[in-house]
């Protein structure tokens, strides 16, 4: 039972396209998957399976690829997922795992209790996807035969499985978070070669509040298409600005595209900066769960937003989107699906960074710098293709 718990840009800019496309290969191009070496183990002997994954709601759509692998392999084996207990949620409905643990964030007496639940589960395999510390205890507090994770973790000594880099493991230097969680597997004997997209379960309790809250506070009909604007950020040097987004949002409605923005409790005002700066009517939503988030961006025809969680989920059910970069990685975090999308972004001789702050200029010039007729651009592209 499942748990509840490659555009030309002028010089100094750059708009990368990807349809599915990825270095090195394409995701889920329709060849048969193959591992990335021979089996380390006896697989017809493993009966249950953990996967380990904490932190964020990008790390845990990431994550996806690897359990829908997991899943494809193993069709009767238990396949369980420990995630924080606050984005837990997302997996819903999932058929790729049987249940979905949770930890408690920074809380030393739910690790503890986690800790005993996991060992009394008596796992044959356990797979270490996040690559920290409490993690690494986790796994290895499982007890399983087999605890698995890159040579270069925290406490890498406490699994009996160390893998090499994950660059090595594909034979190219750069690797998307999805690719390096499937090197794990891959290296263990799991067929991943085809890199499968993110992908989430739109459940219908979610689906059918969204498109009541869609009808009765953002004043669409039952079907009508819509935008998906995403305009927050956890760091400023990630989040366009206000301004920028409102001219998005008056060129979709130009175009008969009326725009529904989302963000998160206490992110309100963002959402009244786009709004203040918009001709155009923006509804918007601060009070969605995972799973209503989840449908929302099914439903959507389009999404726009900073690099974000949300991204990824827009990306995990296919809809069609348009990301803009500041500082982070594009090669690492980049969407992770087979929608057509695009990344828009300014080429900076300082980027990628950490993204806390900005060191370089004191202000994060990486993403001011993004002009808005560019994603405009992107987006024509985009909803064209």
């Amino acid at each position: 039972m499942k748990s509840l718990g490659r555009q030309t840009e002028p010089r100094g800019f750059t708009g990368v396209t990807f349809a599915g496309a990825v270095e090195g290969g394409s995701i889920e191009d329709g060849t048969e998957p193959r591992p990335l070496a021979p089996a380390r183990w006896d697989w017809s002997r493993v009966r249950s399976v953990l996967v380990v994954r904490l932190r964020s709601i990008g790390d845990t759509v990431l994550a996806t690829p690897s359990l829908r692998a997991l899943r494809r392999f193993l069709p009767h084996a238990r396949i369980d997922v420990l995630l924080e207990d606050w984005v837990a949620p997302l997996l819903e409905g999932s058929g790729d795992v049987d249940r979905v643990l949770t930890v408690r964030r920074k809380s030393q007496s739910s690790r503890l209790r986690v800790a005993r639940r996991l060992r009394a589960e008596g796992y044959d395999v356990a797979y270490n996807l996040h690559g920290g510390s409490t993690a690494a205890l986790l796994v290895r507090a499982s007890g399983a035969r087999h605890r698995v994770g890159y040579a270069d973790y925290a406490y890498a000594a406490l699994h009996n499985h160390a893998a090499p880099p994950s660059a090595e493991l594909w034979g190219r230097e750069k690797t998307h978070s999805a690719e390096q969680q499937l090197a794990l597997l891959g290296w263990t004997g799991v067929p991943v070669t085809d890199r499968p997209a993110s992908r989430l379960a739109v459940t219908d309790a979610a689906a059918e509040a969204v498109a009541r809250r869609l009808g009765e506070e953002a004043g669409l009909a039952h079907g009508q298409p819509f935008a998906l604007i995403h305009p927050a950020a956890a760091f400023d040097t990630k989040t366009w600005a206000a301004a920028n987004f409102a001219r998005v949002v008056e060129h979709l409605a130009a175009r008969g595209l009326p725009s529904v923005a989302v963000a998160a409790p206490g992110e309100e005002k963002v959402l009244d900066e786009v709004r203040a700066h918009s001709r155009a009517p923006l509804a918007g939503f601060t009070d969605l769960s995972l799973p209503e988030l989840t449908a929302l961006a099914a439903r959507a025809s389009l999404f726009v937003g900073n690099d974000s969680g949300v991204a990824h989920v827009a990306a995990a059910v296919r809809t069609p989107q348009v990301v803009v970069f500041g500082s982070s990685n594009v090669a690492h975090w980049r969407p992770w699906s087979t929608a057509p999308a695009e990344v828009v972004r300014e080429e900076m001789h300082c980027a990628p960074c950490p993204g806390y702050t900005c060191a370089e200029f004191g202000a994060p010039e990486c993403i001011r710098r993004v002009p808005a007729e560019r994603v405009v651009a992107a987006v024509e592209r985009v909803l064209t293709s």
